[in-house]
């Protein structure tokens, strides 16, 4: 799910159970979910690294659509940067 150094001390396996069950919901009920998080989230961050937040979700959609359009081609075609890439790596 993750491949950041940043984040290595988190249990993935908690996490990515998480994420299965929140899969299960309908699509109005994750965007709710999401939603529901947004405040606890904003208050523990600044607007600036809210807003880079915000910035690096918006990444991980244009990334998500652009593999999913040019399937098998990985990620040495695509143009849209990914965290490697942002972060240096």
């Amino acid at each position: 799910m993750t491949t950041s150094k940043a984040t290595d001390w988190m249990d993935h396996p908690v996490i990515r159970n998480l994420v299965e069950q929140a899969n299960i919901l309908t699509l109005a009920e994750r965007i709710t979910l999401i939603k529901g998080l947004i405040p606890s989230i904003a208050d523990d961050l600044s607007e600036r690294e809210y807003d880079g937040l915000m910035n690096e979700l918006r990444l991980k959609a244009e990334r998500y659509w652009e593999a999913k359009s040019h399937p098998g081609e990985g990620r040495a075609t695509r143009l849209v940067p990914g965290e490697r890439e942002l972060e240096g790596r």
